[in-house]
């Protein structure tokens, strides 16, 4: 136990901290956090940033709150560790179905009637470790049957240096494969034979469709476009309206009439952008 551990009493019950966490701690973390990622903490969030950011403090041997801003302040490699900590990589295979369902059977199948070929570019924003680009590599190889006749590209960033390193690794332990039915495992995660846990690894002729790049979605976007779909799910609902509203504008400039925007369940473009019309379930297109 630390020896700096104290009780704190919050009106109700009294608990013991393992570090010093002050409101101005809370308060001065939630500023730098929002400032650098978008991510608007709530004060429900409170103990959220403490169980996270603990276990830097363990790592680098520090005493409190206080030691961690003083050496955010100090080293800014830190901050990258920071946000890599606080930000939410909840991911699956083919997570929300029914986006890659409309994107087959709304978009890619069309899109094989009507030409023989083209370029398509699409923008996984907030790839975690790989999983949501993945889902869509394997979409496009399941529709477009002449692959050879198409020009394919499919960006993935993500804020979080580790999961980027995860998703270029393409290597899934038996538990991140459930969405994935037993065709797709085969043809498109073959087992790595030397795994003793059953891992299976990213086929190769997914892996070419996907390029892993970090990117904080609160910077200028460095990619010209046009994009024909981009898929921003689970992301803006951490961000506070204008955040909201900033980024969508500079998002729609990306893409053409007729481009499609995919969100997460619980997030929406009502009164943040009038770029784009509902036309499916979190299903949008540029108008």
């Amino acid at each position: 136990m630390n020896p700096n551990a104290i009780h704190l009493t919050d009106g109700t019950a009294q608990r013991l901290r393992e570090f010093l966490f002050r409101d101005e701690d809370f308060q001065a973390l939630r500023a730098l956090v929002r400032s650098l990622t978008g991510i608007n903490l709530s004060e429900q969030k409170r103990e959220l940033v403490y169980g996270r950011l603990t276990r830097r403090l363990r790592a680098l041997h520090l005493r409190s709150f206080a030691e961690y801003r003083e050496l955010l302040r100090r080293d800014p490699s830190e901050l990258t560790e920071l946000c890599n900590a606080i930000t939410t990589n909840l991911t699956s295979f083919f997570r929300e179905p029914h986006h890659f369902q409309y994107l087959r059977e709304q978009w890619l199948t069309p899109l094989a009637q009507e030409r023989t070929g083209g370029r398509l570019r699409i923008w996984s924003t907030a790839c975690s470790s790989g999983e949501e680009p993945y889902s869509v590599a394997m979409t496009v190889l399941e529709t477009l049957t002449e692959r050879d006749r198409w020009d394919v590209r499919i960006l993935a960033t993500d804020l979080d240096s580790e999961m980027l390193e995860r998703g270029r690794r393409g290597v899934y332990p038996p538990d991140r494969l459930h969405g994935l039915t037993p065709q797709r495992q085969a043809r498109f995660l073959p087992e790595v034979q030397s795994s003793p846990t059953g891992s299976r690894r990213i086929a190769p002729e997914v892996a070419a469709l996907v390029t892993f790049k970090q990117l904080n979605l609160m910077h200028a976007l460095p990619m010209k476009g046009p994009l024909d779909v981009i898929f921003c799910r689970n992301v803006v609902i951490y961000f506070d309206k204008d955040t909201q509203r900033d980024l969508f504008a500079r998002i729609s400039q990306l893409q053409r009439p007729g481009d499609l925007l995919f969100l997460g369940h619980s997030e929406s473009l009502f009164k943040i952008s009038d770029s784009y019309a509902l036309i499916g379930k979190s299903i949008y297109r540029r108008i």
